[in-house]
């Protein structure tokens, strides 16, 4: 079972090794990307690629995000970012707003943050009653093995990070002018609620990790390190899906 105390956050790369591998893994994903656009290797369209990223604030998505999809063409990628949902979207089933922006076959999705939001904020703040996000779990799990059953290949990162490097980055923002339009008084609140959301973090991890659609937890405290971690699990999940049997990792 993938739990957040199984981690070690110490366990980071050196500078030099971990732009090499960075560099290394961005090219690689091109590759792989204009393959499954049927850009490159024929023109037949390879199956539809979502990378979906959770984490705690602070921990470094938007920066890894970022990393991702640096080498690729704008117009082979779309970037989602999801907060709190509408008035009009609160009237429908809380996974009726992902839909539109799913990748198809060809195509590649990023998700800065996702449906967990059920079983993790909406949990935690009391947005969901007991019985919604209770409910959720299973309906989760169904929705990613009906995605996976057509094709899509599902990335999900968990991106984390401890309380300590939490705080840092925090106060490293607030110091910064250019930056501090990041930090809200809604991170400093969850902040204060860390234990609730570890909770509900491991509860998510144990009760939706399954074959079609594992969880990947990436150790963050030093953002280099996790840049290199993600970007070459979304290119070993897709060299699996594509039957490379990692011939192209390099890693």
């Amino acid at each position: 079972m993938k739990r957040l105390s199984n981690l070690d956050l110490d366990d980071t790369l050196p500078k030099d090794v971990a732009l090499d591998r960075l560099t290394a893994a961005q090219e690689r994903l091109l590759r792989l990307r204009l393959t499954l656009g049927g850009q490159i290797g024929g023109s037949t369209l390879g199956p539809p690629l979502c990378v979906l990223f959770e984490g705690w604030d602070a921990s470094g998505k938007g920066g890894s995000i970022k990393r991702l999809v640096d080498h690729l063409d704008p117009r082979h990628v779309r970037v989602a970012q999801f907060a709190a949902p509408t008035f009009d979207e609160k009237r429908h089933h809380f996974l009726w707003r992902f839909w539109p922006v799913l990748p198809g076959w060809g195509g590649m999705t990023v998700l800065d943050r996702s449906w967990y939001g059920r079983v993790l904020v909406e949990r935690v703040e009391g947005f969901a009653t007991q019985e919604q996000w209770t409910r959720a779990y299973d309906e989760i799990v169904e929705f990613e093995r009906t995605l996976a059953a057509e094709g899509m290949i599902l990335v999900k990162l968990w991106l984390h990070i401890s309380a300590k490097e939490q705080l840092r980055r925090f106060r490293s923002r607030a110091a910064d002018p250019l930056r501090s339009w990041k930090l809200t008084d809604e991170d400093w609140r969850n902040r204060d609620k860390r234990p609730e959301y570890k909770r509900a973090v491991e509860d998510m991890l144990a009760r939706t990790d399954h074959p079609a659609a594992p969880w990947h937890v990436v150790p963050a405290d030093d953002k280099p390190t996790a840049r290199v971690v993600v970007v070459e699990t979304v290119c070993r999940a897709v060299e699996d899906a594509l039957g490379l049997g990692g011939a192209q990792t390099g890693d």
